[in-house]
């Protein structure tokens, strides 16, 4: 899942090009988990991929689980490998107790609610189609990621500031973050956002757009 766009990597095509050549697939599965696959598994399980013997996944926990630090999931030999030969994880800090409580408590939460997931997802649709009806240009969302296009890199700034002083934050992509051209807010999405806090983040969106 692009963080840029929001949209998803053909992943079953790219691992049949893994696959046919002999080689590992890799996914950096950051914006998928909790959002994609069923309850939220991950781009892996949405595609079909999950548990497959030549497929490593690397997640963050400081996003949709809202805590920090990361892992590797994968076969077992990899992981071995990586315990023992990775010098950014042998020489780096333990993840902290906290933050792997915090985390674990995420995931049991989205198991016992995985519609949570699906929520997501909603939410970022419905904010594409308001804002998209709205005459402003964005990324359809495949996940919780909403792109809304900007005229350039100074009114992307501007814009970005416009939305935080009307009590909305977002992203701001322009280069050298991305080339130049495609400068652009981003906005995410919750499941516990309600339909009036939806309203009210297009509503700023649009107030501050610097197309009006």
């Amino acid at each position: 899942m692009f963080s840029v766009d929001g949209d998803a990597a053909p992943l079953g095509a790219l691992h049949a090009v893994c696959r046919e050549h002999g080689a590992a697939l890799l996914v950096d599965d950051a914006h998928g988990l909790g959002v994609l696959g069923e309850g939220g598994r991950g781009a892996l399980h949405a595609s079909g991929l999950s548990g497959a013997p030549d497929v490593v996944a690397t997640v963050t926990l400081s996003k949709s689980l809202g805590s920090q630090g990361g892992a590797v999931l994968g076969p077992a030999a990899v992981i071995e490998h990586l315990v023992n030969a990775a010098r950014t994880f042998i020489f780096d800090t333990g993840l902290a107790p906290a933050a792997a409580a915090a985390a674990l408590a995420a995931l049991r939460l989205l198991r016992r609610e995985p519609e949570r997931a699906a929520r997501a997802r909603a939410v970022a649709a419905g904010l594409h189609g308001r804002l998209t009806a709205a005459g402003l240009t964005a990324a359809r969302p495949d996940a919780a990621v909403v792109s809304v296009h900007a005229p350039a890199p100074e009114q992307a700034v501007r814009w970005a500031a416009d939305c935080r002083a009307e009590g909305l934050a977002v992203g701001c992509f322009r280069p050298p973050s991305v080339p130049d051209g495609i400068s652009r807010l981003r906005l995410t999405a919750r499941a516990d956002l309600t339909e009036r806090q939806v309203d009210e983040a297009v509503a700023a969106v649009l107030r501050t757009s610097p197309w009006s």
